[in-house]
């Protein structure tokens, strides 16, 4: 599982603003992956209508065995349906034009011919009082659904337009609603004459295909797939690498070959091609219904991410440095031992083996240099002269030990030969001749690389850390920060290559216990007793650090804190001598070893195990140095860290070239030993610089489109493209040094800034403004939010907005707040802290107008070629992006549940607007539970539901179409983890998808996003200002797709934002799936685009908003499962918005659920 790093580096982001009581935090491992041993496929046709399609079959997958286990359950990858294969008909191999093109991804395909040259998206009629059509003058009010979109000039593509539904107000939601999971929808009513596809033109009531059951490798005579993987000899996998036929396969050049998978449904195949009737004058088509689809969990050896689709050419070509150093391959042959250390002590593995080499490297070894992995291997290079043997090895007792009687230690050592490591399928794999990772391999020269750091400096993960490799800086109770660095072996493009970052984390700093305490209280005074509140704050931070005791001379023994005396010093007594006497612990420690106890009140340390307790005084204990905290921060101690991790471009290249040249890896013995060499020189690598999007706003305004400038722009002389309506809203002051006046003021400047922005705002709140104390918040709200529904009631008419006036440090405040406003009342809310109402800046209310408008259900801006149907593969279909994260607890909390959010696109083609669902799942899950599920009505009927089909159902309501396309960017992934990710919740994509209709299966493409790594970009020319910014970073859009990307596979790094201070990082993109075939350009060009779509600030960010409005959704969700955290929490999955419980793959039943947010929150971005 995925955890919370706490060291952290430096990186310039583009602030956004934040509400009070929020902050912010971004977010690396081996992949498991298997073989595709073959290929299976069927191009087929209906027999009346496709006589030129036969039936022909490839090679049969043989090694269809073995499920992926996780840990956590096992998902077995049963015998595959047959999957038929086609070309995408559109024209080119490329599937760029065409005049005859493929409609959708479902099965039950429909074919439409084009006039030629037509666009890819007919542009929309404008819009009721619009201008142009391209967003319409007619602004979104209120929160309701989207305005109806007007019918369509007959030829235009697409499902068929809907009218507004029976009853219903704007078309948008129309009088009969979905509720509550089930699949029963409204009877769209059709326009005469229009096109589309009838048979599929809604999810109609009650419609729940029944899917059928999966035969797994049964040999039935039905064209499955049989389990041959027991013909195989299991010291000698065969594996093939078969080419495609396809040349939709090969762009971009010659590349290695790409596997096909037959597990998973392929939405770009089907199993029969459909019966299409023309009809000349209304183009209407009906197709032959098939059979439901059967979606199956494919194994991780039938999987594989689509290969690079080309190098992108698009952009202005410059060139950047990397922080990766090329590594020559060794030639030596690489040997794996196991071994055994009895007794098995982990705390002495390495002094045990460190032993072992200096007494027996000369004899038994050969001379061999080996390096161990500090648990169970043992790597040379070359074979050591014996398959088995066995050493006997004595350690002298440390003399600071905490054991009481000191005597030697004997260990018994076996060294056993495992396996020998084939660089040649790495060198194969980094020429792209192979395509599983040779982890193993890589894991080697990871440890080589290793052994001498983790004996010099302080090993954490895959960083190392020593007070004297750069200057320590005091963070305030009893903490520290200590600078180090990174470093990992990594294959790309250039071949091997090793990464070498910059890093901080937080150390306890080594400080008498006693000055520990009263830098953690603020207290100098030791001569009162400690509150409960002091007691709990003390035994939290102490407990599980080491000591050493000061006051027996040069004997410094060493112990763990297990807790604190419920009792002060001075009344502490235990048992002595044979006779059991008990004595004061004051007056032992003065008789025994003449040390005089001065804080008597305070209590004691409790040190050793349950069974025998022993007292300390703080007063004689001492913190042992490099003892790393784990625990959570707060915002005085990350603010200090970030200062002093902060770093210029230059600054932070320069100490990454000083740590390699003072690594010396040229002088390493073990580097040596094993043949590896690294070079001195950072890589120059080839990189592109995107231009930023034009952004449409409100034709009302005096600018109505805007050209970024260096990622930024202002509100000033523009207007909202879609401004919302506020007609009622109240505000609440719980700041006592805010006056009511100037509360009143500042709200009057907000309603002021909302009205110059575009929106409709009312002037005058629906009350006066009510000033309350923190410590009865609740009361408050409930009072005052009951006597403005009376005051409303007689209207019929709902409270739209609530304003808060926060202290600046407001502890759990904010959360609780926002929990009763979203949980309870129904209403969403704007947080102000109180610094900013006295000094207001125009920056800061317009920031807060961009918020309040989205969170009332408008938009502040679009793409211009989103609403002009010039973005491929995005604005030719009906396409719905999707974005999703996980967050966790905190490193040491095994009770709280994780976080999962996924949010998607409500309002195709502009893909601005994003709609949220939260759930609550088992600790430390990855995978998200509630994507799709399975129960059971009362009646005993199947209920299919999930996150994923009430988000398509809200796309459909909200657009009036069914998604074509599904786009899914996924955050919070680390590699290892990207095939069990890819496993399920594609699957699950796939079987929410069926449940809707029969054959639904639009094409996904599946994307990781990923910001912890640790690759940066630094300008190759500091001073060419057409590559740098004013903070001296690389230049926003500048992406990287060569020389240190995959060797492979289809993956990219883009820097979108604009560094502030620090040193940018750019996020890696890599894609896991790909059924849209999308090309290099244009999934590098979509992703940028949309990072100037983000809701919050004016600026691009640095990640893709969908996956960046999943974390802010995942956080939220903390406050409602446990008020008083930070937005900074840590979170995860089960429950979703609808209040039904999770049951996904490990889902446990202890899993507390989260509150419900009501109805009129959800169908708003309630989150930014």
């Amino acid at each position: 599982m995925i955890r919370k790093r706490t060291n952290s580096s430096s990186e310039g982001e583009s602030p956004e603003p934040q509400e009070a009581g929020t902050d912010q935090h971004s977010r690396h491992g081996g992949r498991q992956g298997g073989y595709q041993d073959g290929y299976h496929g069927r191009q087929s046709g209906s027999k009346s209508e496709l006589d030129g399609y036969r039936d022909h079959y490839r090679d049969r997958y043989h090694d269809r065995q073995g499920g992926y286990q996780d840990g956590q359950g096992s998902y077995q990858g049963g015998g595959p349906p047959r999957r038929s294969h086609h070309r995408d008909q559109r024209g080119g191999h490329d599937g760029d034009g065409g005049s005859q093109r493929y409609r959708g991804g479902s099965p039950e395909r429909t074919w439409e011919k084009r006039s030629e040259g037509s666009r890819v998206r007919e542009s929309r009629g404008p819009r009721e009082g619009g201008d142009d059509g391209s967003g319409g003058s007619q602004r979104y009010r209120g929160g309701s659904p989207e305005p109806p979109r007007e019918k369509r000039s007959e030829g235009s593509r697409g499902w068929e337009s809907r009218g507004p539904r029976e009853g219903g107000d704007d078309g948008g939601g129309g009088s009969q609603r979905y509720r509550g999971g089930s699949p029963e929808l409204p009877q769209e009513r059709r326009s005469e004459g229009s096109r589309g596809q009838e048979s599929r033109g809604s999810w109609e009531g009650g419609y729940e295909p029944q899917r059928r059951r999966h035969r797994d490798e049964r040999g039935d005579g039905s064209g499955r797939h049989t389990d041959r993987g027991s013909r195989r000899s299991p010291e000698k996998p065969q594996h093939k690498y078969l080419k495609q036929t396809d040349p939709h396969q090969h762009r971009g050049g010659p590349e290695p070959s790409r596997l096909s998978n037959p597990d998973l449904y392929q939405a770009t195949k089907s199993s029969q091609q459909p019966v299409i009737h023309e009809v000349e004058q209304s183009q209407q088509v009906s197709v032959k219904q098939q059979e439901p689809i059967k979606v199956a969990i494919a194994s991780s050896e039938s999987m594989r991410p689509p290969l690079r689709p080309g190098l992108g050419r698009r952009g202005t070509r410059c060139i950047v440095k990397a922080n990766h150093f090329f590594a020559e391959l060794p030639d030596k042959d690489l040997y794996q031992y196991d071994v055994t250390i009895t007794p098995e002590v982990t705390s002495v593995n390495r002094a045990v083996m460190a032993q072992l080499v200096k007494l027996y490297r000369s004899s038994d070894l050969k001379k061999r240099l080996p390096v161990y992995d500090g648990s169970r291997s043992l790597y040379t290079a070359g074979p050591l002269p014996f398959i088995s043997q066995e050493f006997k090895i004595t350690l002298l007792e440390d003399k600071n030990s905490s054991r009481r009687t000191k005597q030697d230690k004997e260990f018994k050592v076996v060294i056993k030969l495992a396996s020998r490591a084939s660089l040649n399928h790495l060198e194969m794999y980094l020429r792209g001749q192979v395509l599983d990772t040779p982890q193993d391999t890589l894991r080697v020269l990871d440890i080589v690389l290793r052994e001498l750091p983790t004996n010099r400096y302080t090993p954490v993960g895959r960083s190392f850390y020593s007070p004297h490799l750069g200057r320590k800086q005091s963070l305030g109770e009893g903490l520290e920060s200590w600078r180090g660095f990174y470093q990992s072996m990594r294959p790309t493009q250039m071949g091997l290559s090793l990464n070498i970052d910059m890093s901080s984390t937080v150390f306890i700093e080594p400080l008498p216990v006693i000055d520990f305490v009263k830098e953690l209280l603020k207290k100098d005074d030791s001569t009162r007793p400690l509150s409960d509140y002091d007691r709990v704050k003390i035994k939290k931070a102490l407990k599980g650090i080491k000591v050493q005791v000061t006051h027996r001379g040069d004997m410094r023994r060493k112990f763990n804190i297990s807790g604190l005396t419920s009792q002060p010093t001075q009344e502490l007594k235990f048992p002595v001598g044979e006779r059991g006497e008990t004595v004061y612990l004051v007056d032992y420690f003065r008789d025994t070893y003449g040390f005089s106890i001065q804080h008597v009140q305070w209590p004691c340390l409790q040190v050793g195990n349950n069974k025998r307790q022993n007292y300390l005084p703080m007063e004689v204990c001492k913190i042992v140095e490099g003892q790393r905290c784990s625990k959570r921060l707060n915002e005085k101690q990350i603010s200090a860290l970030l200062k002093v991790t902060c770093q210029r471009p230059h600054e932070r290249e320069r100490t990454i070239l000083k740590t390699v040249r003072e690594n010396a890896y040229d002088q390493d013995p073990y580097a040596k030993e094993f043949g590896l060499k690294i070079s001195t020189e950072p890589a120059s690598v080839e990189a592109r610089i995107l231009p930023p999007p034009l952004l449409k706003y409100h034709e009302t305004g005096r600018e109505w489109d805007c050209l970024p400038q260096v990622d930024q722009w202002s509100m000033m002389n523009k207007k909202l493209v879609n401004g919302g309506t506020v007609a009622n809203w109240i505000c609440i002051n719980f700041e006592r040094s805010v006056q009511d006046n100037m509360a009143r003021n500042f709200c009057s400047e907000i309603a002021r800034m909302c009205n110059t922005c575009g929106m409709d705002f009312k002037l005058e709140p629906l009350l006066p403004v009510l000033s309350g104390r923190p410590d009865r918040f609740e009361g408050v709200l409930q009072a005052w939010f009951r006597d403005a529904m009376i005051k409303l009631q007689p209207c019929k008419k709902e409270l739209d907005l609530i304003l808060f006036i926060l202290p600046n440090n407001n502890g759990s405040l904010y959360g609780d707040l926002k929990k009763i406003c979203e949980t309870d009342l129904g209403i969403v809310s704007q947080c102000c802290l109180t610094k900013n109402v006295f000094r207001p800046t125009k920056q800061y209310l317009s920031n807060i107008v961009l918020k309040i408008n989205v969170k009332v259900g408008g938009r502040n801006t679009v793409l211009v070629d989103a609403v002009s149907g010039h973005i491929p593969n995005i604005t030719d279909v009906p396409t719905i992006i999707f974005g999703a994260d996980v967050t966790h607890p905190q490193s040491r909390d095994d009770s709280s549940p994780s976080i999962a959010a996924v949010v998607a696109s409500n309002d195709w083609p502009e893909i601005t607007k994003y709609v949220g669902l939260v759930c609550a799942q088992s600790p430390r899950q990855e995978l998200i539970e509630d994507l799709y599920k399975e129960s059971c009505d009362p009646d005993g009927n199947k209920v299919c539901g999930g996150m994923i089909k009430e988000l398509l159902l809200s796309f459909w309501r909200a657009t009036g179409q069914k998604p074509e396309r599904i786009i899914f960017y996924r955050d919070g992934v680390s590699e290892g983890q990207f095939y069990q990710v890819l496993l399920y919740e594609l699957d699950a994509i796939r079987k929410a998808c069926a449940s809707l209709e029969p054959n639904y299966q639009p094409p996904v493409t599946f994307v990781v996003v990923q910001k912890r790594h640790h690759t940066r970009l630094f300008p190759d020319n500091p001073r060419d200002s057409s590559s740098v910014d004013r903070s001296g970073n690389i230049m926003p859009g500048t992406v990287v797709d060569s020389k240190i990307c995959h060797p492979t596979e289809f993956d990219f790094y883009l820097c979108s934002h604009a560094g502030i201070q620090g040193t940018s990082r750019p996020a890696l993109y890599h894609v896991l799936w790909d059924d849209n075939k999308f090309s290099a350009d244009d999934l590098q060009s979509l992703t940028n685009n949309l990072c100037y779509t983000y809701a919050r600030c004016t600026r691009s960010v640095s990640i893709v908003p969908p996956a960046y409005y999943a974390h802010l959704a995942a956080f939220r969700a903390r406050f409602y499962l446990e008020p008083g955290t930070s937005d900074s929490g840590s979170v995860v999955s089960g429950r979703g918005m609808d209040g039904r419980s999770s049951r996904g793959p490990s889902s446990c039943a202890s899993v507390r659920p989260l509150p419900d947010l009501k109805e009129s929150v959800k169908r708003v971005m309630f989150y930014v």
